[in-house]
């Protein structure tokens, strides 16, 4: 069989994305198309976002490949599946570009795994997998096999049927990505680094681990990567050696929560890498703050919240430190570290107190955002506390409640989003 991985060329005009917008390395259709490969499939990548890709020139490309399956992300990348864009604008114009193709369509992504009947509605799919699809496009050879995949969501007799369960990969038997050159050499973004050294030489991203083992209730992962589970080290390593043989000289680690791991930390140190990582600040000493300085590290982004615990407890996040010696942990990381940064939310907290706290941190040379307000993502905790369990139209709900309740947005959102009505018109 042959399968087409499509990930659209993104734009987020009008959008209440908070995501990096800078195209990244599509990780998921680089774990779907070397699982594909091993079972004897044809597959092609189409980064319509990486690679620049026309209109025009996707439809010519898919075509003249024929395949029997085409697959298109509702998001980009898995680095922002927990924050996605709540609008389907564009993966529903890729969906119409292709499907005179006559290909069964594939919807996959956060969208699909949350609001799965919506989406084959939106998009006109034939297929949205719920979950983490990686392991599961080989078996969808005929109809009959789709009754029995775990996740799965399409067409009934009697409407939309959804199978039960959800699909999860398992991280051990997932290949090391080996991804083609034409794909590397255009991607000359590094994500979220901000030291000298930007810029030199080509960036990727890498996934270590993935899930969380923390419930905070804004933390959109519900269906899709859930638990927390580390890829095997030695494949980890393996894809790394390849992505440095191959020009790359900046990593990001795409991890929820990039955790201490000292012999993980010395194979980096030998592989004279520099990286950057999302992780909890509290997690680390100022010993393990050494090793990953060291290690090559020139980026945090720590996610910190709230600087009271009473704010921490409004998002159900637990901290080992408090506000005095969270300070204390990000200036020393600062000290090892070219740039840190403490993200924040809006949880109630005092402005005088959060000004007063994130002046102290600037003077130290860490970088503090104003306080965001929350998005209540379908598919989060947040989300399920105030409206129960997702429909076909929560994503319709949770961008109307964040524009009427938020009518001045933090210094991370340039401009006014857009209701969905308008975003996903025809």
């Amino acid at each position: 069989m042959r399968y087409a991985l499509v990930n659209p060329d993104w734009d987020f005009e009008g959008s209440v994305y908070f995501g990096c917008r800078e195209p990244h390395l599509p990780l998921e259709f680089g774990y779907a198309g070397a699982v594909l490969e091993r079972e004897g499939h044809a597959v092609l990548i189409l980064d319509a976002h990486l690679e620049s890709i026309s209109p025009f020139e996707l439809v010519e490309k898919a075509e003249y490949f024929s395949p029997h399956f085409i697959i298109i992300a509702t998001a980009p990348t898995y680095l922002f599946w927990r924050c996605p864009q709540p609008e389907l604008r564009v993966p529903m114009q890729t969906a119409r570009l292709l499907s005179p193709i006559g290909a069964t369509l594939i919807a996959v992504g956060p969208h699909a795994s949350v609001t799965p009947a919506a989406v084959l509605k939106k998009m006109e799919a034939d297929i949205a997998v719920v979950g983490e699809f990686e392991s599961v496009l080989h078996l969808l050879d005929g109809r009959a096999e789709w009754e029995r995949v775990p996740g799965l969501a399409f067409a009934g007799k009697s409407g939309v049927r959804l199978n039960p369960g959800t699909a999860v990969a398992d991280l051990s038997a997932l290949p090391a990505i080996t991804w083609p050159q034409r794909l590397l050499d255009r991607h000359i973004h590094h994500h979220h680094r901000f030291d000298a050294g930007a810029g030199a030489g080509l960036g990727a991203e890498i996934e270590s681990s993935r899930g969380c083992p923390f419930g905070c209730t804004f933390c959109a992962r519900n269906n899709f990567r859930g638990e927390y589970r580390r890829r095997p080290a030695e494949k980890v390593l393996a894809e790394l050696d390849c992505l440095i043989e191959r020009g790359v000289r900046y990593i990001y680690f795409i991890d929820e929560i990039f955790l201490p791991d000292r012999k993980f930390l010395r194979e980096l140190e030998r592989r004279n890498i520099r990286f950057g990582v999302q992780t909890r600040i509290d997690f680390w000493s100022e010993a393990g703050l050494d090793r990953l300085g060291g290690a090559g590290c020139v980026s945090i982004e720590a996610g910190v919240e709230s600087i009271t615990s009473r704010g921490r407890s409004r998002l159900q996040k637990t901290s080992r430190l408090d506000g005095g010696r969270l300070i204390e942990r990000l200036a020393y990381a600062r000290k090892k570290i070219p740039f840190v940064q403490a993200t924040l939310m809006e949880t109630g907290d005092d402005p005088s107190e959060i000004a007063q706290w994130s002046s102290t941190l600037r003077d130290r040379g860490v970088w503090i955002n104003d306080p965001v307000p929350l998005f209540p993502y379908p598919g989060s905790r947040e989300y399920s506390l105030r409206w129960g369990e997702p429909d076909e139209e929560a994503w319709e709900k949770a961008l109307g409640y964040y524009l009427e309740t938020n009518p001045i947005l933090s210094d991370l959102q340039t401009r006014k989003p857009l209701p969905l009505s308008i975003l996903e018109r025809r």
